[in-house]
């Protein structure tokens, strides 16, 4: 029997199961989205609610010595400045989860972990190049210039050489 015992094992020991979750929390807030196994995404569910909880207490110090004990130093910057004033109006229930349907190879039930409010996109890319074509892929060169190169058209065929079946002695 197990009586007033809490959390879930997942045939791990404690340190593996802690760095699991570790990982996991720690993926969910850098890329904003993860798929894993429902009974994974429920484990950790409270865990980050506890996490944005604390970085929104206020002070940026005591929220960076709660969150050290359990996020790398990119993880910690982002909980602080990016997803807790994106969660101020909210007091729990910052993540959703969607099923997926089951894993084809042991039949687990996989999930997509994603935060209810999603970050806002600029429409400037990641260099500051507003404008570009989706047609044109560029290429900086050295020197500051810009190679341009342009995709061709769906219908074309690339055009390849043909070996010749000659053998040579």
């Amino acid at each position: 029997m197990r009586k007033n015992v809490f959390g879930r094992q997942f045939s791990r020991d404690t340190n593996e199961r802690k760095s699991l979750f570790k990982s996991l929390i720690s993926s969910l807030i850098l890329k904003e989205s993860i798929q894993t196994t429902s009974e994974k995404a429920k484990a950790i569910k409270g865990e980050v609610d506890k996490l944005i909880n604390k970085a929104k207490r206020g002070d940026e110090k005591l929220a960076t010595q709660f969150l050290q004990r359990s996020l790398g130093a990119t993880e910690m910057n982002k909980v602080i400045k990016d997803l807790a004033p994106r969660f101020k109006d909210r007091t729990s229930g910052y993540t959703r989860i969607i099923k997926m349907g089951r894993r084809f190879s042991d039949n687990a039930a996989m999930v997509v972990m994603e935060w209810v409010i999603k970050a806002e996109k600029p429409n400037v890319s990641p260099r500051g190049e507003a404008g570009k074509s989706q047609n044109t892929k560029a290429k900086e060169l050295p020197s500051g210039k810009k190679e341009e190169k342009k995709n061709p058209p769906a219908g074309e065929k690339k055009k390849t050489k043909e070996k010749t079946g000659k053998v040579k002695k």
